[in-house]
């Protein structure tokens, strides 16, 4: 056996997301990390090893323009690209890759922390150190680092620091929360293990083991939906544990899990009611996937009424989307629906406050142990949600390394610094502009070849698939108002003589997509006609700053509108109508964002085009401080390309200034929703709407200096390209050359950063 200590200066305890998250963050902004993770895999319940789909505010997109960006952005792209197919193993070798390419991370895999070493008074505790055991090396280390996060999920570290913690429900008169029990309870969400079948192409029999329970003594066969095509993480509710303790019960609730999936396989191969002769089982997880444990406390505790009203913080980091989602403590055997879920109108924002302990002076954590209620974290505990929140974490460790100060100090004097740090490594942070004292596009007078200045398609702009849609119920077009909305026109076709109403709907918050306060109505008549007509109809909306609006077409049975592809940039449209599509789900009634869901016609536009022209994709938008969608699309769109023609955007100082490094954000179409599993497919392994061929070009301030080129991409499948730049020389003048894009007609990009 071997003993060693290894010192860095942050360590990060549990390689899931949310471990990756934080440690990557830290390393690219010049830290040393050590990640200890106690398997042999990273990715945590999404790993080859649990196999559950990283879920996360696009919530099977029902949330609009709401995919992470950041680091868990650059994981789902790259996944989407190298694994088509979903494959899990695949995914292991993503995440990993993206920890590996970070020099600043000593990585400790099969190592399991079980030795804490904290001092002070219970009202501040401070981790010296933290011990694990690598199992196969027989190799004990303690690690040491100032800062420490755990994102272990279930909060051992923390614990065994002296980490004040929660365990199960709150009573409703704790926080006011509707969801909440009359009385605290000690119930958890259960744990899960999924199973994958295959087709062998000829009858494979199946003999269940003794360990296998039989079903059909249980409520399963009549409460659950069961298929014998659906696989993986379809099987989510075969769920259980929420009554006992999640942690000391793990064996005890792994045994029964797998009982149960030998039974439902029992089920679907031996009692006669299913196609399922030539499937064989391929796999069953061992390990149990948690979804709950313990829940830190922090310096903010997130609510259910801070998740449904979106409640604005100053010092927000991430944000999350997925439906409060509760299951029954029962889990499988609960004889009513396996979860209860209710939306909020968009998505919503986590504090920093939520990320640090409020008694362990150097612990922050992310993840499944993050400081929320047992209701909010129903909403928050997705994966991709965890991984936003270890990118925050892992940003503010390495801030404290820097300025020598505790978390807490770090939020309550330098949250604008936090702020700024994420958002110029283009982390998923809501509603946060560029103040970046060091990005020089600021000062910047911004230029373009060209701009998209007509919102909507126009005529030479249809695809070859334009396709009649009748107008049977409420369509909505949502498109950027910068700075007045005027009129719409709109390609139609009446069989009588009728009247097309038509109103204009905010949005009420900005990064909302739904209609909520009604601005203005208008009717226009409609004689019959045998082909398309093109029509005018009033859509006055002057708000005060640029927004967006929704322009809805009242449905009438005697009016056809017509579609085509793409979609232009800022625009979607919303269909009126239910969209719930799991039958073991309640979902809550009266929700608009399932009132009005963009997947019936996802990736199609009405064809339209809006009066006057608009600012929404001028060059200005991307110096203008949003680096995601938010009351507009906050992105330059050139002209449609045109083959031997460059689309180019240009940065000029009055005075030279000398640059670092230059920071890109090309448009990846954040409405797209990306899962690891790919339950949602999309066809595209990289994402039509990327540059794919670009040029930077930089002009010295010397006299007499011309165009040099600094860097040139011609195969580019990435959202943010950060491009160092050599020797001192003062700049006068910088330009972004786009010469290809992945298949969209219009050069996209969404942030031009100049950084000192």
């Amino acid at each position: 056996m071997q003993s060693q200590t290894v010192e860095t200066d942050i360590v990060v305890i549990g390689g899931g997301l949310a471990g990756v998250g934080a440690a990557v963050a830290a390393a690219r902004l010049g830290r040393t990390v050590a990640l200890v993770n106690n398997r042999p895999v990273l990715g945590g319940n999404s790993s080859s090893e649990v196999r559950v789909w990283v879920c996360g505010a696009t919530a099977h997109g029902n949330q609009r323009w709401a995919r992470e960006t950041g680091i868990i952005g650059e994981m789902y792209v790259e996944n989407q690209y190298r694994n088509p197919e979903g494959n899990p193993i695949y995914w292991d070798d993503v995440v990993l890759d993206t920890v590996r390419r970070e020099p600043n991370i000593q990585l400790f895999l099969n190592t399991d922390v079980r030795e804490v070493a904290a001092s002070g008074p219970d009202e501040a505790r401070h981790i010296e150190s933290v011990t694990g055991w690598t199992m196969g090396s027989e190799i004990l280390t303690t690690f040491v680092a100032p800062l420490v996060i755990d994102c272990t999920g279930d909060g051992l570290v923390g614990h065994l620091a002296g980490a004040r913690y929660r365990l199960g429900k709150e009573a409703r008169s704790e926080f006011g929360e509707e969801w909440a029990p009359e009385e605290a309870r000690r119930e958890f969400l259960g744990s899960t293990l999924l199973f994958y079948t295959q087709d062998a192409g000829y009858p494979v029999k199946y003999v269940p083991p003794e360990s296998a329970i039989d079903i059909t003594t249980t409520p399963i066969p009549a409460t659950r939906i069961i298929r014998s095509g659906d696989t993986g993480a379809h099987y989510w509710w075969i769920e259980w544990g929420g009554e006992l303790d999640i942690v000391s019960d793990n064996e005890r609730i792994r045994d029964e899990l797998r009982g149960v999936i030998l039974g439902i396989w029992d089920y679907i191969k031996n009692s006669g009611r299913f196609d399922a002769d030539n499937l064989t089982l391929e796999w069953i997880g061992n390990l149990p996937g948690k979804r709950e444990y313990r829940r830190f406390i922090g310096d903010h505790t997130l609510t259910q009424n801070e998740i449904i009203e979106q409640t604005s913080f100053p010092d927000t980091i991430a944000f999350g989307g997925w439906s409060i989602d509760l299951h029954p403590a029962a889990g499988m055997y609960h004889p009513g629906a396996a979860a209860k879920q209710r939306f909020s109108d968009g998505v919503f924002e986590i504090p920093f406050r939520s990320l640090y302990s409020v008694n362990a002076t150097n612990m922050l954590m992310a993840g499944r142990d993050f400081s929320a209620t047992h209701i909010a974290f129903g909403a928050s505990r997705v994966m991709a949600t965890c991984a936003a929140m270890g990118q925050a974490a892992g940003t503010a460790a390495a801030l404290c390394v820097d300025l020598g100060v505790t978390p807490r100090e770090l939020g309550r004097n330098h949250t604008p610094l936090l702020q700024q740090t994420l958002l110029r490594h283009d982390a998923p942070v809501l509603g946060v502009d560029n103040h970046d004292p060091l990005d020089l596009s600021r000062t910047a007078h911004v230029t373009a070849s060209s701009a998209s200045t007509v919102i909507g398609v126009e005529p030479d702009d249809f695809g070859t698939d334009v396709l009649p849609y009748p107008l049977t119920t409420d369509l909505g077009i949502v498109l950027p108002v910068d700075p007045r909305l005027e009129s719409i026109e709109l390609l139609v076709r009446a069989d009588h003589a009728t009247t097309l109403a038509v109103e204009v709907w905010s949005t009420g918050k900005l990064q909302n997509v739904i209609p909520v306060n009604l601005e203005a109505t208008s009717a226009v008549d409609l004689e019959p006609t045998d082909r398309p007509t093109w029509i005018r109809a009033d859509a006055p909306f002057d708000p005060s700053r640029p927004q967006n609006a929704i322009v809805v077409l009242r449905a009438n049975s005697d009016v056809t509108v017509f579609t085509t592809t793409p979609l232009p940039p800022g625009v979607l449209i919303l269909v009126h109508g239910q969209d719930a599509d799991d039958a073991n789900v309640d979902i809550t009634a009266g929700q608009m964002l399932l009132e009005w869901p963009t997947k019936p016609l996802r990736g199609r536009s009405v064809c339209f085009t809006a009066s006057p022209e608009s600012r929404a994709l001028a060059p200005e938008q991307t110096t203008s401080g949003y680096q995601r969608p938010y009351g507009g699309p906050n992105m330059w769109a050139s002209a449609n390309l045109r083959e031997g023609h460059d689309e180019w955007l240009r940065l000029d100082w009055d005075d030279p200034v000398r640059a670092r490094e230059i920071r890109i954000v090309f448009d990846d179409d954040v409405d797209l929703e990306l899962n690891t599993l790919h339950h949602h497919r999309s066809p595209n392994e990289i994402i039509p709407e990327l540059v794919k061929a670009y040029r930077v070009e930089v002009l010295p301030a010397a006299a007499g200096s011309v165009w040099t080129i600094v860097a040139q991409e011609n195969d580019n499948r990435w959202r943010q390209r950060v491009h160092p730049l050599q020797g001192d020389d003062d700049l006068r003048a910088v330009r972004l050359v786009v010469t290809e894009s992945n298949g969209a007609r219009q050069a996209r990009v969404v942030q031009l950063r100049v950084q000192a």
